[in-house]
């Protein structure tokens, strides 16, 4: 099959721009065999590529990536790794209590893996540290939904800690929240160096990382054959951890979502800036309202610096242009105005989008969708944990290695049909700003 489209991402991935330039892409252009093959080089395709690295001594394995690792999906998110329910779709995130305790123990097993090559490969905390997140209230409404979704983690038997108006200033410098909900089980990380430091970690042991070698054709041929502009891979096995891309491939058809989120991250703050800013240097904010606005404040490499996210899309296409870059910019300022006003003046200087997949009933697409050919794919907004998860399950499918958390991302059903193309958009749309405009000033 011809691959339909290619990724197209659109602005700068900001969190790799604060990176050194990496060395020249290892681009395919030879015709190579492999053990195995993985198709992507993000979350879930590193994930994949490492647990057949330690389950298959001696094995090849081949990953190919569209892009630079690090430029991709997984170098364009918030840099959030949440262990409990992220439910974009709901009111608090959360949804039926046995669903919730089922995917906080998967999500946490995502999470433990990144965790394990973050130890075996020597990344720094920068990269990532467990060190918990707030969801950030704004208003009473915000406030309620930290309260109901407080009562639920209490149900849950998890862990958190509400915060005042007092402590969320002493964190985050700024008098805008009302109140918090702190809990402890999230890691943050800095998306490009994770996944350009797990990349280089594993280019030492057995598997070769080819760059802006996108695969434009995938057929079975006895082996599966993935042909590259100028080259081609032959493996008897492939693991798909595209995300969304999997419509590309012609899988799953009509019954994916394509969104994009938003995110701006400020220039380097300076020394009077940071003094006058106040709080803690490092911190990450989701919005107790679920279409409000995410906030990092980072410290490290780069320099200190805030990055705001919000606003969603629907975009079957799997495509955005510079005007909807420049038009979602100016929510991006308002939203950190209204934040910030110490900082009033403080300029931009990268702005970008990111692709999200979702399904209407929540499930991932872990599975074999062809003899030897598997899938990673579909992440539902949390494409850290869960695409780490999903790599790592799709791997030990393909080794024949089973477990309860495999058992269960087999045992879903397949995810729910869409309506047809134009009614999805127009109405998903529709709804998605409906959403954004009850969020109020949590946006």
């Amino acid at each position: 099959m011809r691959v339909r489209r290619l990724p197209r991402d659109p602005g700068p991935a900001a969190w790799n721009r604060l990176l050194e330039d990496p060395a020249p892409a290892n681009r395919l252009e030879a015709s190579i065999t492999a053990d195995w093959l993985v198709i992507g080089a993000g979350y879930a395709g590193l994930a994949a590529a490492h647990r057949l690295s330690k389950e298959a001594p001696g094995a090849r394995i081949v990953v190919l990536d569209a892009v630079r690792v690090g430029d991709g999906p997984a170098g364009r998110n918030s840099g959030f790794m949440i262990d409990l329910p992220h439910d974009l779709t709901s009111d608090d995130y959360g949804g039926a209590l046995e669903g919730d305790i089922a995917q906080t123990k998967d999500n946490r097993q995502g999470i433990a893996h990144a965790a394990a090559m973050v130890e075996e490969y020597g990344l720094s905390a920068e990269a990532f540290t467990l060190s918990g997140k707030i969801n950030g209230a704004a208003t009473a409404k915000g406030a309620a939904h930290n309260t109901d979704f407080a009562k639920h983690l209490s149900a849950m038997d998890e862990p958190f800690e509400l915060l005042d108006s007092q402590q969320m200033q002493d964190i985050t410098g700024t008098q805008f929240y009302q109140s918090g909900l702190f809990t402890p089980g999230s890691a943050i990380i800095q998306p490009a160096m994770f996944v350009r430091g797990v990349a280089a970690g594993l280019a030492s042991n057995r598997v070769t990382i080819h760059e802006n070698s996108p695969v434009i054709a995938l057929e079975r041929k006895g082996d599966w054959v993935a042909r590259t502009p100028k080259g081609q891979v032959i493996a008897p096995r492939a693991i798909m951890a595209v995300n969304g891309h999997l419509n590309s491939f012609g899988y799953m058809q009509g019954r994916l979502m394509h969104v994009f989120t938003y995110a701006s991250m400020t220039r380097a703050l300076s020394e009077d800036e940071i003094a006058r800013l106040g709080g803690r240097r490092i911190w990450g904010l989701t919005p107790a309202d679920p279409m409000g606005t995410t906030v990092r404040r980072i410290s490290g490499t780069g320099g200190d610096r805030i990055v705001i996210r919000n606003r969603f899309t629907f975009d079957p296409k799997m495509e955005v242009d510079a005007r909807r870059i420049a038009g979602v910019a100016r929510d991006h300022d308002r939203a950190f105005a209204a934040r910030f006003p110490q900082l009033n003046g403080i300029e931009m200087e990268h702005r970008w989008g990111g692709r999200l997949c979702l399904s209407r009933n929540g499930v991932q697409v872990i599975g074999e969708l062809d003899v030897g050919l598997y899938s990673a794919c579909c992440q539902n907004g949390l494409g850290t944990a869960k695409g780490t998860l999903a790599g790592g399950l799709a791997a030990d499918l393909s080794l024949g290695i089973t477990s309860p958390a495999l058992e269960r991302a087999l045992a879903v059903n397949a995810p729910s049909r869409l309506p047809p193309a134009p009614i999805a958009q127009i109405g998903a749309n529709m709804h998605i700003r409906l959403a954004e405009m009850r969020a109020g000033k949590e946006l």
